[in-house]
């Protein structure tokens, strides 16, 4: 082959005869690494082989392949098992996400593994072969496109690092132990921003149905990482196990629904609020909580009356000092809690106190995981101990790899040019801010609202929707809250810290500014450090959306010149 030939796309048709007979030219039909595709009009199968036509006669002979028609086989003198196996789930996530055929692979270990020259060769081979399959028609997006959707990015299909497949292996094996032994249990996976802890939740929520409906025919080509998994003594374990997935965001908990409803597998599983499953007739068998944190414990503003009477309802006299992790162990008989202690942004998050006492139990039951590395941010961890600190009375700038377009801005409106060109380009760029002025347009959708935020000569407003607002109509134009991003993921984001963080030069150190916060329930704590500790938290979610960039803008002139310096240290 040329190099322009490579890598070589062979379509064949998926029938006894065409398979029996087929003979690739350079003999790599056998005792050669291949990725293929297994199409209908609707459907794929995806998967990688030493010996691609022996593993066809097996899809042959398997019931749940038997009403494909056609295959491709993606041939090249220099792959090898490892380039394989990225290929093959990179195009299962890719397939999921863009939707003209809708994957029938299991959710069965796809791992994210580093190999040699794994950027420099094989990547633009990998680029070749997605232009030829949306050539045929295979794909209707491109790359881009489909990585910047919610369907990319919460994929049950993403390739998942050592530390997620760990606990992934961990829970499942662990709850099919307390399934036999009729034992509760609570499971714990904490990590920061960044480490992947969603798709850690929605990865197993799909592996554990897919052992629920698989049948008693296992395919034998299927031999992932969890094939062992898919028993029958444990797809009976799991028959009939009633499983909710618990967001207590609302924006993020209506994007996962969408996603749920469009996942083949993940349509069984409800997605619910803390307050529906407190209310919920009868006993969970499993809940999944993702954001743990996050959960309450109290009600906030309109929900506070609800909050009390969900605990009266479910404890009676004993609802003094219940929070809703209470209800959720109230509700379900095993629960698997994703949390980080760090990103908690209200007085009404539970405190680190009951997160810590979360981790305690679970680590005393070894049910406990960790993760560390970095999946969001392509700094990497530097990044995120630059973004912690920078907000602190000691900055220590992290070094932050040139790729990693970190800006300091001495205009906003220089910024917001700046991310409007990055939306152009890459699209999922955004302006975020700390809660440092009042929603005075709230609920005007009109083209005359008022404008919201007056800063350096620029104006701009709030988020005109408080559920998925990155995906909305009119999403560049407006300034997201730590409310509508946290949880998701950026490309860019222009992070403005507002006036109710300042340097305090008398005192030589950070300050909150009360008057200048409007989130009421923040606003609301008396203690000024308590209070200083919740808006930080804030801005560092906000720092920590950007995967391929963060602009930063600071208000406060003193603060800003500490930024600055914090941020020149970076590209020294």
């Amino acid at each position: 082959m040329t190099l322009s030939e490579r890598p070589r796309v062979t379509r064949l048709s998926f029938d006894a005869a065409t398979v029996r007979d087929w003979r690739d030219p350079d003999g790599r039909h056998h005792d050669w690494p291949v990725v293929y595709m297994i199409t209908d009009s609707q459907k794929v199968y995806v998967g990688e082989t030493t010996r691609a036509r022996h593993r066809l006669r097996q899809h042959l002979d398997h019931p749940s392949k038997a009403g494909l028609r056609e295959v491709r086989v993606v041939i090249d003198e220099e792959f090898n098992k490892s380039a394989c196996l990225d290929l093959e789930s990179r195009l299962i996530a890719l397939f999921h996400a863009d939707g003209a055929y809708a994957p029938l692979n299991r959710n069965d270990g796809q791992q994210d593994s580093g190999y040699f020259e794994r950027t420099t060769r094989y990547q633009p081979l990998f680029d070749k072969v997605f232009d030829r399959l949306r050539t045929e028609g295979v794909f209707r997006r491109s790359v881009d496109e489909i990585e910047n959707l919610n369907l990319f990015k919460l994929s049950p299909y993403k390739a998942l690092n050592d530390e997620q497949l760990v606990a992934v292996d961990g829970i499942v094996e662990g709850l099919l132990e307390d399934l036999t032994e009729g034992r509760e249990s609570a499971s714990v996976v904490r990590g920061g921003p960044g480490t992947g802890k969603t798709v850690v939740a929605i990865f197993l929520l799909k592996l554990l149905r897919d052992i629920q409906d698989s049948g008693s025919g296992v395919d034998p080509s299927d031999d992932g990482r969890f094939s062992d998994f898919f028993l029958d003594g444990n797809r009976e374990l799991l028959d009939g196990l009633r499983i909710g997935f618990v967001v207590p965001q609302q924006s993020l908990r209506k994007t996962i629904t969408s996603v749920f409803r469009r996942t083949p597998g993940l349509k069984g599983v409800t997605v619910l609020s803390p307050y529906t499953v407190a209310a919920s007739p009868g006993t969970w068998d499993l809940l999944v909580v993702d954001e743990a944190h996050r959960l309450t414990h109290r009600g906030a503003g309109p929900t506070r009356g609800a909050f009390s009477q969900r605990n009266r309802d479910l404890f009676g006299e004993m609802s003094e000092g219940r929070t809703a992790v209470d209800w959720i162990s109230a509700k379900s008989t095993h629960q698997i809690y994703l949390v980080d202690g760090e990103q908690t942004v209200r007085p009404a998050d539970v405190s680190r106190t009951v997160v810590d006492g979360l981790v305690a139990r679970a680590s005393a039951d070894h049910r406990f995981y960790e993760l560390e590395s970095q999946m969001r941010v392509s700094a990497g961890q530097g990044y995120l101990g630059f973004a912690r600190a920078l907000l602190t009375d000691s900055p220590a700038p992290a070094r932050v790899p040139t790729s990693y377009d970190l800006r300091f801005f001495d205009h906003l409106g220089d910024m917001k040019s700046q991310i409007l060109e990055r939306e152009s380009e890459v699209g999922l760029s955004r302006l975020v801010a700390g809660y440092a002025w009042r929603w005075t347009s709230k609920g005007d959708v009109s083209v005359d609202a008022p404008h919201d935020i007056s800063e350096d000569g620029v104006e701009l407003r709030w988020n005109r929707t408080d559920t998925d607002w990155i995906s909305s109509q009119g999403s560049i134009d407006e300034v997201g809250s730590v409310h509508t991003v946290q949880g998701y993921d950026l490309n860019y984001a222009g992070v403005i810290i507002g006036p109710d963080i300042v340097w305090d030069e008398d005192h030589g150190g950070v300050r909150a500014v009360r008057e200048s916060h409007f989130d009421r329930e923040v606003r609301s704590v008396r203690d000024e450090h308590e209070l200083l500790e919740y808006i930080r938290n804030a801005y560092y979610v906000l720092l920590t959306r950007g995967m391929k960039g963060t602009y930063v803008y600071v208000c406060d002139p003193a603060l800003r010149e500490r930024a600055r310096a914090a941020i020149s240290a970076e590209h020294q």
